[in-house]
């Protein structure tokens, strides 16, 4: 397997190849609800707490952001479930427990006891990105070392549409700590939109192990594709260079 290191010119970093979006499913209704409840009620409805700043990172996030971003990676979890279950592969569902700040579910996904991190995207991103201070140089994940549960046999991409942070910020609600026209106005807002996603890759454990170790690493304060600051710093794998999912359903399936 061959992973490429993005083309850097100063403090400039270009994706080399990109992937298109090929949407895979329509997110179904019942589990759209499901998901808006939880991030809602982690964010605006104050039951759980996600943490503010990225690890590593600068900025304070608003209940706006932290919404969305909430929103959109656990729709990737159960974009993936349901993904494994139309391939008639034993999975676990996602987990909707409220956590409060400084507790979180060890694992995203267990597929037929292996354990499955997932990073969420946009639909036109091509990275999957993991915050460095996050990890060590032999991939195990730091916040779980204590629990003796660090780390995971495959990384997932996943890229969602439409673009979320786009949605609230057109709505003026992506940097609102509250919502002045109540919980309503939001919930019509992401109902009304059609949720799909594709999966552009995988990769294992060895190959995160080897992008660790051989420092593909996007700085803090440096520009991907000439426009995005990097408000962490962070590992990454383009999604061109990420393994088939045909493969993995072929070795889970066995």
């Amino acid at each position: 397997m061959t992973f490429r290191k993005l083309n850097q010119k100063r403090n400039n970093y270009f994706i080399i190849g990109t992937k298109s979006f090929k949407p895979i499913n329509i997110i179904l209704e019942k589990t759209i609800n499901a998901v808006f409840d939880f991030a809602y009620e982690m964010t605006f409805g104050d039951s759980g707490e996600h943490r503010k700043y990225r690890s590593g990172g600068q900025y304070s996030r608003k209940n706006g952001q932290l919404f969305i971003n909430t929103y959109q990676g656990k729709l990737a979890e159960f974009g993936i479930y349901e993904y494994f279950k139309n391939k008639e592969i034993n999975t676990d569902k996602p987990d909707l427990s409220k956590w409060d700040l400084g507790k979180w579910d060890s694992t995203d996904l267990i597929v037929k006891d292996k354990k499955v991190n997932i990073k969420s995207t946009k639909y036109f991103g091509n990275l999957m990105l993991l915050e460095t201070k996050d990890w060590n140089s032999d991939g195990e994940y730091l916040p779980n070392i204590e629990k003796g549960d660090s780390r995971y046999d495959y990384f997932l991409l996943i890229r969602i549409k439409p673009d979320g942070e786009k949605l609230m910020r057109g709505n003026k609600l992506l940097y609102s700590n509250i919502l002045e026209n109540g919980k309503a106005s939001l919930e019509k807002i992401i109902r009304k939109a059609e949720w799909e996603f594709d999966i552009p890759g995988y990769v294992t454990q060895e190959d995160i192990k080897y992008v660790f170790q051989n420092s593909y690493i996007l700085p803090q304060n440096s520009y991907l594709n000439g426009k995005t600051r990097m408000d962490a710093e962070n590992y990454y794998i383009q999604a061109e260079d990420m393994r088939d999912m045909d493969e993995l359903v072929k070795i889970l399936k066995q």
